[in-house]
């Protein structure tokens, strides 16, 4: 890992990714089960996250799939 990608690099709860991609807690989750979006990671008892980059990916290759 470099610098930039420590600073760079955080986790996302579902509120922000939400905000991120503009889709509804339950439409992600439905694109997840489908494989069509990142997997959670378990952070611990009852929490998850998505990794920012992961997120990042995914909207650009929706971006790419549109062009």
């Amino acid at each position: 890992w470099t610098r930039k990608m420590i600073e760079t690099e955080r986790f996302l709860r579902i509120p922000e990714v939400c905000r991120i991609v503009g889709y509804s807690r339950a439409s992600l989750y439905r694109l997840e089960r489908q494989g069509d979006f990142p997997k959670r990671i378990k952070l611990g008892a009852s929490a998850t996250a998505w990794r920012l980059s992961d997120v990042r990916a995914w909207m650009d290759s929706r971006a790419e799939a549109s062009a």
